[in-house]
């Protein structure tokens, strides 16, 4: 181990070299940190689900309600090339988080309040700041703990825990809704009490946890890439090459990725299931999502990230099943819908913590979200646009762009010896 002489000097703090172990197991912090995003995700989720609802019931056109919900998507993913870059310059990775959840904690309650549609819309994109300003740092700090978990175990379960609040979330204010009339106040205000009961769990494992660092068992700053994608060091001080390979890797699996709006528009349009069904029909994708983010991840710490060829196929496969004319074809690709969405929110995210040492951590989240939100983006009107001009277009093109993302994948590979 080379000497704190021989060592170029860095741009960033670097870790401390003894840090006391934390009191609470490295598991038990993801399982707390789990509970923190599966009430976070009853509050946001249950407020996402009558968002357009809401718009249109405070006289928003169809333009605006679109207007408003893709610039709050955009602020969620883009504003997070700043969040993440700034959290890892501070070091404050705490302060960003209950800072994020916080303002999420404080819109979503109150937006059943207003009687003004621009109030409205302020606190729809507000909310969707909050998340662009923890998200970073607090995959920062989960990706501490999942060093010793196993990063794809410790992100699997954090993403399996936030679908049960996801699903929770709009179920309560469905419930509420048809209790009161659609009154749009108590059904969101209501959401304050999981709110409030997250801020309190997460000011307390911050003072359990101060520094989630001293998970990390090594005693370098330079991390081995997973089996199977080839580390590549970077010269600079920046992110590593295989950083932007990986990312170059995830982008084309996206472009090649319809989103659930094209699905449920192919089911609507084509009279293959009543509207009322579709949001129970995205209530199992996410289930598979959970599903698939625990067999995932769990994979992914046995194998690396050879599992990762699993993405491109199940999204090839969800083109080549949800856009038939039969019903149980259309609903089994959903359902593989689901479960490549649960690829993408936790082994994706995991690869992340392992090509990237820690100084640079959250710097390469904020990255990587805003591939994954202009990539998503791209993905979503590309489909959406072959789905007008041709269903068989359509899926020849997935096909296609997902075989280019496999060879990627394959070009990233650790040589064998």
């Amino acid at each position: 181990m080379r000497s704190a002489e021989d060592r170029p000097t860095p741009t960033v703090a670097a870790p401390r070299a003894a840090t006391p172990r934390p009191p609470m197991s490295p598991w038990r912090f993801v399982m707390a940190f789990g509970v923190v995003s599966l009430l976070m995700d009853y509050v946001y989720e249950g407020a996402r689900s009558i968002t357009g609802p809401l718009l249109a019931h405070l006289g928003a056109s169809a333009a605006v309600v679109g207007a408003v919900t893709g610039a709050g998507e955009a602020a969620a993913l883009g504003l997070r090339l700043l969040s993440g870059p700034l959290a890892d310059r501070s070091r404050r990775f705490w302060s960003w988080t209950v800072a994020g959840y916080a303002l999420t904690a404080v819109t979503v309650p109150v937006l059943g309040l207003p009687g003004a549609l621009w109030a409205a819309c302020a606190l729809v994109v507000a909310e969707r700041v909050g998340k662009a300003v923890r998200s970073p740092a607090k995959d920062t700090l989960l990706s501490h703990a999942t060093a010793t978990t196993g990063r794809g175990r410790g992100f699997a379960v954090h993403e399996a825990m936030d679908q049960v609040g996801a699903l929770l979330g709009p179920l309560t204010v469905a419930g509420i809704l048809a209790l009161t009339g659609d009154d749009y106040a108590p059904a969101l205000g209501v959401l304050a009490l999981p709110g409030a009961a997250a801020l309190a769990l997460l000011v307390r494992l911050r003072a359990r946890v101060p520094d989630p660092v001293a998970y990390e068992t090594s005693d370098s700053d330079e991390e081995p890439a997973p089996d199977g994608i080839a580390a590549v060091t970077s010269p600079n001080p920046g992110l590593p090459r295989a950083f932007w390979v990986y990312a170059a890797f995830t982008a084309m699996t996206l472009v090649g990725f319809a989103t659930f709006g094209v699905l449920s528009y192919h089911l609507v349009v084509r009279h293959l299931v009543p509207t009322a069904a579709v949001p129970v029909l995205y209530a199992a994708a996410m289930a598979a999502d959970a599903f698939a983010a625990l067999a995932t991840g769990w994979l992914y710490d046995r194998h690396g990230a050879r599992v990762l060829a699993v993405l491109p196929l199940l999204s090839a496969a969800v083109a080549l099943l949800a856009f038939t004319d039969t019903v149980w074809i259309v609903v089994l690709g959903a359902l593989v819908w689901g479960a490549a969405v649960g690829v993408q929110e936790s082994t994706l995210r995991a690869t992340v913590a392992d090509l990237v040492p820690p100084g640079r951590r959250a710097t390469a989240y904020g990255f990587f979200a805003g591939i994954m939100g202009a990539t998503a983006l791209a993905g979503g009107a590309l489909t959406g646009a072959l789905y007008d001009v041709s269903i068989p277009v359509l899926i020849t093109t997935v096909a296609v762009v997902q075989v280019t993302a496999l060879a990627l994948l394959w070009a990233t590979r650790t040589p064998r010896h």
